[in-house]
């Protein structure tokens, strides 16, 4: 497409944003939100995020709590793995190569990277070591390179697993290695044709015999046909010796991150859901992997709320679908979970962590920081908490976009940022 006629079509963007008009209205949060009516227009509204530096700021974190950036020029850091010595691995990399199909979806991709960095993915692990344990991390080198957008990190029985856009591959990994030995070994191809959503998350379960890729769809909703939707919107489960996979759960249409939680041993995801249907619809959520579960995408949304633009419409399966377990809101991106410990602090004890990366489609944009659901008796209970805020100022400016989040067992919160290519330390104050 020619410059003027980009230039044009985000000019017309602008103006339907300017003109959308939908006020600040309360996102629907928690396991039984209050859903709205759908909504269409020609444009979805979209807002540029304006980036600015850091500066002397930082994000804010809860009093009784201290925010420190461990780790700065990055290249596009995801996720994070803190592994047995201590260290932690940083996954930093960007993928994706679909194509647009549409105007409006080259508008959507002109908004989005205006919120970006502009640095390029380095396609890389990254290891971080505070070796004298005094919170500083002196150490900062490349653990492994060549790596294909990589994304989800687990580890589990001595083998370090990373799940790039393309496949899932493993290292060997001894204590207190800071360079891999060799190039990885692929355990499993996965789903890469178009990779309209291309990150692929990670979780082991406790054992490690069996892994756990979430693979989102390849498209807002079906529009490119149900035929390259296959393998897709799901949760794979991998047998970590052979490869071999199979569906674990289907209908979840970009299950972003996945955890296990302690004890029980059920996996946990987060999942963005679909577009365009208004600015307070449709919710992402938290919620359980039940195996065989079927969560609804495309033919439904919470529930049986059928989304009319699925084609061909399937009543059986919008009969099935189930609902997820908690409402994070609309369109706050969430790309990050991990269960908090005692170490974290009484009224943090017990819940998940969640890294908002922001909207980009909404007049008032949500999102933009890290939250706490709390959880009682294995499941959420009560109102999301702010915990580290300020990724998005007062001013409209954004400084930085949370995305992984990771639980530190000596009892501190790791958050990857992927605008400030920065990651960032949690503690609590002495």
């Amino acid at each position: 497409m020619k410059t003027s006629s980009t230039l044009t079509l985000l000019s017309a963007a602008l103006l339907l944003t300017a003109c959308g008009g939908e006020g600040d209205k309360t996102q629907a949060r928690g396991p039984d939100p209050k859903l709205p009516e759908q909504q269409s227009s020609l444009l979805p509204s979209m807002k540029i995020a304006e980036p600015a530096p850091w500066g002397e700021q930082k994000p804010k974190v809860p009093e009784g709590y201290s925010i420190t950036a461990i780790a700065t020029d990055l290249a596009i850091p995801r996720q994070t793995l803190v592994l047995p010595n201590g260290d932690i691995l940083v996954a930093e990399g960007r993928g994706g190569s679909a194509a647009k199909l549409k105007p409006k979806d080259v508008i959507a991709s002109l908004i989005k990277a205006e919120g970006n960095t502009k640095v390029k993915g380095g396609n890389r692990l990254t290891l971080l070591r505070d070796a004298d344990g005094d919170g500083t991390y002196e150490l900062k080198t490349v653990f492994a390179d060549n790596l294909n957008a990589p994304y989800g990190l687990a580890f589990a029985n001595g083998k370090l697993y990373v799940a790039n856009q393309d496949a899932l591959v493993s290292f060997d990994y001894a204590d207190g290695q800071t360079k891999a030995g060799g190039p990885p070994t692929k355990v499993t191809d996965l789903p890469a044709q178009i990779n309209h959503h291309w990150t692929k998350s990670l979780a082991a379960s406790e054992d490690g015999r069996q892994l756990y890729v979430g693979i989102g769809s390849n498209s807002n909703v079906t529009e490119r046909g149900m035929e390259v939707e296959i393998d897709r919107a799901m949760v794979w489960q991998i047998d970590a010796a052979t490869g071999a996979h199979k569906p674990y759960a289907t209908g979840l249409r970009n299950p972003t991150a996945l955890t296990i939680q302690p004890g029980s041993g059920q996996l946990w995801t987060v999942v963005n859901e679909r577009d365009e249907l208004g600015p307070d619809l449709v919710p992402d959520y938290l919620t359980s992997v039940r195996e065989g579960a079927f969560y609804g995408w495309p033919y439904s949304y919470w529930g049986q709320n059928v989304d009319p633009r699925a084609q061909p419409q399937n009543p059986a399966k919008v009969a099935a679908a189930i609902k997820p377990d908690y409402s994070l809101g609309s369109h706050v991106a969430a790309l990050g979970v991990d269960f908090s410990i005692p170490q974290m602090g009484e009224k943090f004890a017990d819940g998940v962590f969640v890294g908002e990366h922001g909207s980009w489609n909404r007049d008032n944009p949500v999102g933009y920081k890290v939250i706490f659901v709390p959880f009682s008796n294995g499941k959420p209970s009560g109102e999301p908490v702010d915990f580290a805020t300020g990724f998005r100022g007062d001013d409209g400016k954004t400084r930085g976009r949370p995305v992984g989040v990771t639980v530190d067992p000596k009892g501190a919160l790791i958050i990857a940022d992927d605008l400030a290519n920065t990651v960032w330390r949690v503690t609590r104050n002495q």
